[in-house]
C-alpha cells in the first residue's frame, strides 16, 4: 500500500511532514490541494479531513488517515526509528517538543490561510496584515532563538534534525516569504542555511513541489 500526502505547496504544516517523510526516506504519493481555490472545502476532502486542514496523511487504503503535522511527524518517528526525529533523553526530547510547539501552536496558527482571510473579511488593509503576522513571527523567534543558541549545535537541538527543523525551516521560509525582518536571529538563520543544504529539505521546499505555482 503506498502512502498519500495531501499537501498545500507552500502551507507550512504540510512542509513540515514533507520533511519528516524525506528525511525518514518515505516514498509517497502526492496529492495536492489549492488552498486559495477552496479545494479544502469540496466534499471530497472533506471526507479525508473533516478539519478541511492540510496535511493529511492516508496511509495506504482510506481507513487510516492521519492529520496534524506534529502528530504525523511523531508517529513517522515512533514507526520508521532511524533516523530519529525526536532524542532519546526524555528532557531532550522535552526541549525539541517545546521547540516545535512554539512554532506550530503559538506562530503558525496566527498567520495560516484562514486567518488571514479572516482578517481581509473584517476590513483589515494589507499593511495592518503584515504587522499582525510580523507580531506573532518576531514573539516565537525571540522565544526560540536562545533556545537553539544554547542548545544547538548546528540544529536546532544537537547536530542533526529533529521535528524541531522539521518545523522551524517552514516558518523561515514564511518568515521570508512575508518579508519578516530574520536578521536578529543568527542561530535560527544558521540552523535554515543548515538545513537548506540538505537533499532532505530541498526536496520537501514549496518550490519543488509539483503544484509550485512559478513566479
Amino acid at each position: 500500500m503506498s502512502i498519500t500526502l495531501y499537501s498545500a505547496w507552500r502551507a507550512t504544516a504540510p512542509y513540515r511532514v514533507r520533511i519528516g517523510l524525506r528525511l525518514k526516506g518515505v516514498d509517497y504519493d502526492y496529492h495536492a490541494i489549492d488552498l486559495v481555490a477552496g479545494d479544502q472545502h469540496k466534499a471530497e476532502y472533506r471526507q479525508v479531513n473533516p478539519q478541511r486542514l492540510t496535511p493529511a496523511l492516508d496511509l495506504g487504503d482510506g481507513s487510516d488517515i492521519l492529520t496534524q503535522s506534529l502528530a504525523i511527524l511523531e508517529w513517522l518517528d515512533e514507526t520508521h526509528p532511524e533516523p530519529a526525529l525526536l532524542p532519546k533523553d526524555p528532557m531532550a526530547r522535552a526541549r525539541v517538543r517545546i521547540m516545535a510547539n512554539v512554532i506550530a501552536c503559538d506562530i503558525h496558527p496566527l498567520n495560516n490561510t484562514r486567518v488571514i482571510r479572516a482578517l481581509t473579511a473584517m476590513q483589515v488593509e494589507q499593511a495592518e496584515q503584515a504587522q499582525w503576522m510580523a507580531r506573532w513571527m518576531t514573539d516565537g523567534f525571540n522565544t526560540l532563538e536562545p533556545m537553539i543558541a544554547r542548545y544547538g549545535k548546528g540544529f536546532c537541538f544537537g547536530d542533526s534534525p529533529t521535528i524541531a527543523d522539521c518545523c522551524l525551516v517552514p516558518q523561515v521560509y514564511s518568515a521570508r516569504r512575508f518579508k519578516v525582518d530574520i536578521e536578529p536571529y543568527p542561530a535560527i538563520r544558521a540552523v535554515a542555511d543548515a538545513c537548506a543544504a540538505l537533499p532532505a529539505f530541498i526536496a520537501a521546499h514549496p518550490d519543488n513541489q509539483p503544484d509550485a505555482v512559478k513566479a
